[in-house]
């Protein structure tokens, strides 16, 4: 084959011979592209995946596994919680915003319990679990947690709070390294090669093959070697965000600059590139979801203040909510105001983060002293904890909606934890696609042969975030990209 350029398409003319073949080719082996290959396959399609490590997972298998389902599924409603579609929507649309995509939010919601169904058929197992405490995640097999802030401020006033954070149940988790994501992917990929999907691992898509306006394959590298891969009836592209592409990170989150990323090297942007270098539409490039380094149980039971000595949210929301108001509004400057007693309750609560428990930078007997040692303006943190200790006495925070449960006031001796520029993100935006996972040109109209899911497309986040949105939009429009490309 011709000697190629990374990114610009390569035309079939110019394809000497192929490397290659197979119907559906699908590039990247994480939840979505293994909830496309599972698909196609069912739908006929002969089906050949694209990884670029040596073997399958992606960030998927390293996630804490959060699937975000809902609308009634078989876990939500053994557990005794009632939720609907249209209950799930009116959260998402209220949480993931603004400009979130409510054609895509609408049929996720009203597809949300099937889905369950299929990945349960398919061998994902859900412990019949409920786990209540404040968490990034349950440090046990539950299988059901709030994930989403759903029953915090202010969501809780917009819908009925129902958890929707399903989890594999998986034994031994270690999180960020082998969390409950591996059970969800380990079944998924069980289940693709029994039905005969092929594999190309180490393989790094560099370009897009057109025939005229139709994509017809992928140009890889394998071990510096350029291969030429022949889809006959559609390329689906599913090989993560954009989070460790530096030029990119400058050029639409810039919020992320010299933040760690809560994601995988691999996320490079490569597939966003290729596409946009045949007209493809990109959305919502700046939303970033934003991981906080601090342990809820000990957050529930202080209060977060910015650099003037203010509350900024309630601190028994969604803790990756807690990292957004922090970074994106808060210049990434918070501290914990919490007092011995709270301290110690907290530190010997149940926990998937122990390593988010800090000691105290400033200790001291009053909130006069402590707001002078973190050299904080003159009566600021005062204020604030006489404004927080007057109504938490009486268990409310008519500020910020914190529920009266965690309502308590700060006593002494008090301490402040030191929690500035503790943030990691990953982006949320890529490229825009319909319901059936085809791939939108700038002119509006679907590009034909091209698909795409998971965090290379706009899902269903538009600046917002819930834990599980990224694995649950990942899998149910990798199963639409597989299922359309098989058609072509």
């Amino acid at each position: 084959m011709a000697e190629a350029t990374p990114i610009r398409p390569l035309s079939v003319d110019q394809v000497l011979s192929w490397d290659h073949e197979a119907d559906v080719v699908i590039a990247g082996y994480g939840i979505a592209g293994v909830s496309a290959a599972i698909e196609a396959a069912r739908a006929g399609a002969d089906v050949l995946v694209l990884e670029r490590t040596s073997g399958w997972g992606g960030a998927a298998a390293l996630a804490g596994g959060f699937i975000y389902l809902g609308g009634g599924t078989p876990l939500q409603q053994a557990l005794g919680f009632e939720d609907s579609p249209e209950n799930m929507k009116a959260f998402m649309m209220a949480a993931l915003g603004p400009g979130a995509d409510e054609e895509k939010i609408t049929d996720y919601c009203n597809g949300s319990v099937e889905h369950y169904n299929w990945l349960v058929d398919n061998g994902v197992p859900f412990k019949e679990s409920f786990y209540g405490q404040p968490g990034w995640e349950t440090p046990y097999d539950d299988g059901l947690m709030y994930s989403g802030g759903e029953n915090a401020a202010p969501f809780n006033t917009v819908a009925t709070p129902a958890p929707r954070g399903h989890v594999p149940q998986m034994s031994g988790k270690r999180t960020g390294e082998k969390g409950g994501g591996y059970m969800l992917m380990k079944p998924l990929v069980e289940t693709a090669e029994s039905l005969g999907v092929r594999h190309e691992y180490d393989m790094r898509v560099q370009r897009l093959i057109v025939d005229g306006d139709k994509v017809v394959g992928i140009v890889a590298k394998h071990y510096g070697k350029e291969l030429a891969i022949r889809a006959r009836t559609g390329v689906v592209l599913a090989t993560g965000s954009f989070a460790y592409n530096k030029e990119m990170v400058q050029s639409f989150a810039p919020q992320l600059i010299g933040k760690p990323g809560a994601s995988i090297e691999e996320h490079d942007g490569k597939s966003i590139q290729m596409a946009q270098a045949i007209g493809a539409d990109l959305a919502h490039m700046d939303a970033t979801e934003v991981a906080f380094f601090g342990d809820p149980q000990l957050m529930v039971r202080g209060i977060l203040v910015n650099a003037r000595g203010q509350r900024y949210v309630n601190e028994d929301t969604y803790p990756g909510r807690i990292g957004q108001e922090t970074l994106l509004r808060n210049g990434n400057q918070a501290y914990l105001i919490i007092d011995e007693a709270a301290y110690e309750e907290g530190s010997a609560a149940d926990s998937s983060t122990p390593f988010f428990r800090f000691q105290p930078k400033w200790v001291a007997e009053t909130v006069e002293e402590l707001e002078s040692e973190m050299g904080l303006p003159a009566g600021t943190l005062q204020a604030t904890v006489e404004v927080y200790n007057r109504h938490a006495a009486n268990g409310e925070d008519p500020v910020l909606g914190k529920k009266a449960e965690w309502c308590k006031p700060i006593g002494s001796p008090v301490a402040a934890l030191d929690l500035r520029n503790f943030t990691a993100g990953f982006t949320l935006g890529g490229l825009r696609t319909t319901i059936n996972s085809e791939v939108l040109h700038v002119n509006g109209e679907p590009i034909p042969g091209l698909y795409a899911a998971g965090r290379c497309t706009s899902g269903v986040c538009a600046g917002g975030y819930a834990s599980g949105t990224s694995l649950g939009d990942g899998s149910f429009y990798g199963r639409r990209a597989g299922i359309s490309a098989a058609k072509g």
